[in-house]
C-alpha cells in the first residue's frame, strides 16, 4: 500500500516546489517593483529639491538686457509660479506629474515632454552605440588579458584604458578635434546642406558622429575591460575548469564555453546600469561636440535655471535607470541558479 502511494505523494510534492517556487519569483519580482516605485518618488522630491537650490533667478535671466520694471518682474514670477511658497509648488508638480505633464520651460515657452523627445533620438544614436562598441571592445580586452594574465598584452591594454579613463572627457574631445584636424566635422549632426535622402543623410551623420563617439568609447570602455578582466581572473582557478581540462577540451573552449559564461554575470548589471544612462546622454561630449541630444539640452537648462525643463530631463534619466536597475535584477535571477535558490 505504501510502495502504490509513493508516486502520488512524489507527485504531490513536485506540485507544492512548483507552487513554492513561483510564489517566491512573484514575492521577488513584486519586492524589486515595490523598491522601484519608492525609488521613483525619492527622486521626485530629490529633483524637486535640489534644482531648487541652484544659484540664479531664472525671471533675471529671462529678462537680461531687456527694459523690465519691477513690476513686470514680479507678474512673470506669479505667472511661472516661483513666487509661491515651497510647499504650494511641489505639491502643484506632484498634481502635473500625476498627468504626465512634466511642465513648460521657462526658457524655449514650449512643453518639456515636446523638447526631451526631441533631443531623445540623437542621444540614443550617439551614445548607444558608443555604449555598444564600449561594451564590445571592453569585454573582448578583458577576456584576453585575465586569460593572459601577466602578459605584454594584458599590461598594455589595461595601462591604455586606465589612462583614458583617467581624462576628463571634454579635455579628451578637444585633443582629438585638434589632432585629426579639418577630418572630421567637430560639431552638429549633420551639414545644412546635405541631400534629403537616407544614404546621404545617413553617412553625412556617421561622419559627425566619428569623433563624439571616439571621445565617449575611449572614456568608458575601461569600465567593462576591469569588471571582466577580475571576475574572470577569479573564475580561473575554479574546479569546474579543472574538470573540463581533464576531459581533454581545448583550452579555447574551456575559456569559451565555462569560464565566460560564468564570468559575464558580475557584469550584467553594469552593462544595465549604463544603458540606463544612455539617456542621460554625456553632457560635456554633446556640449564639447554641439550635438542636439539631451546632454546639451541639460547644459543649456542649467544656464537658466530652466527648472521645469531640468526636472524633467532629471525624472527621464533617473527613470531610465531604475527601470535597467530592475531588469537587470530580474535577468540576474534567470541567469544565475544561485539567486533563485536564494
Amino acid at each position: 500500500m505504501t510502495d502504490a502511494l509513493a508516486p502520488v505523494e512524489e507527485a504531490l510534492a513536485e506540485s507544492a516546489a512548483r507552487r513554492g517556487r513561483g510564489g517566491s519569483t512573484l514575492r521577488y519580482v513584486a519586492g524589486k517593483l515595490g523598491g522601484a516605485l519608492a525609488s521613483l518618488f525619492l527622486v521626485v522630491v530629490l529633483g524637486f529639491l535640489l534644482f531648487r537650490v541652484i544659484p540664479g533667478d531664472p525671471v533675471l535671466s529671462m529678462t537680461r538686457g531687456r527694459p523690465v520694471t519691477a513690476d513686470q518682474q514680479a507678474e512673470l514670477r506669479a505667472r511661472l509660479g516661483v513666487d509661491r511658497p515651497l510647499l504650494q509648488q511641489f505639491l502643484d508638480y506632484l498634481g502635473r506629474l500625476a498627468r504626465g505633464d512634466l511642465g513648460t520651460s521657462y526658457v524655449y515657452s514650449r512643453p518639456v515632454g515636446e523638447l526631451i523627445a526631441e533631443r531623445l533620438g540623437p542621444t540614443l544614436l550617439l551614445v548607444g552605440t558608443s555604449t555598444i562598441i564600449a561594451v564590445i571592445l571592453g569585454l573582448w580586452l578583458g577576456i584576453k588579458g585575465a586569460w593572459r594574465r601577466g602578459s605584454r598584452f594584458d599590461r598594455v591594454s589595461t595601462g591604455v584604458s586606465l589612462t583614458l579613463w583617467s581624462m576628463p572627457t571634454f579635455w579628451l574631445g578637444l585633443l582629438l578635434m585638434i589632432a585629426t584636424g579639418n577630418l572630421f566635422p567637430s560639431g552638429g549632426i549633420r551639414y545644412p546642406d546635405t541631400p534629403p535622402d537616407f544614404l546621404s543623410q545617413a553617412l553625412d551623420t556617421a561622419h559627425h558622429m566619428v569623433l563624439p563617439c571616439l571621445t565617449f568609447v575611449a572614456v568608458i570602455y575601461a569600465q567593462y575591460l576591469l569588471v571582466m578582466r577580475s571576475s574572470l581572473l577569479e573564475e580561473m582557478n575554479a574546479d569546474y575548469l579543472t574538470t573540463a581540462r581533464a576531459k581533454g577540451l581545448r583550452d579555447d573552449l574551456v575559456r569559451r564555453r565555462h569560464a565566460v559564461p560564468n564570468a559575464l554575470l558580475p557584469t550584467v548589471t553594469l552593462v544595465f546600469l549604463h544603458l540606463g544612462l544612455v539617456v542621460s546622454g554625456a553632457i560635456t561630449v554633446e556640449t564639447v561636440f554641439s550635438w542636439p541630444g539631451l546632454g546639451l539640452l541639460t547644459y543649456e537648462a542649467l544656464q537658466g535655471p530652466d527648472l521645469p525643463l531640468l526636472q524633467g530631463i532629471f525624472i527621464v534619466l533617473t527613470g531610465s535607470v531604475v527601470a535597467m536597475n530592475v531588469i537587470a535584477d530580474l535577468l540576474y535571477r534567470v541567469l544565475d541558479p544561485r539567486v533563485r535558490a536564494a
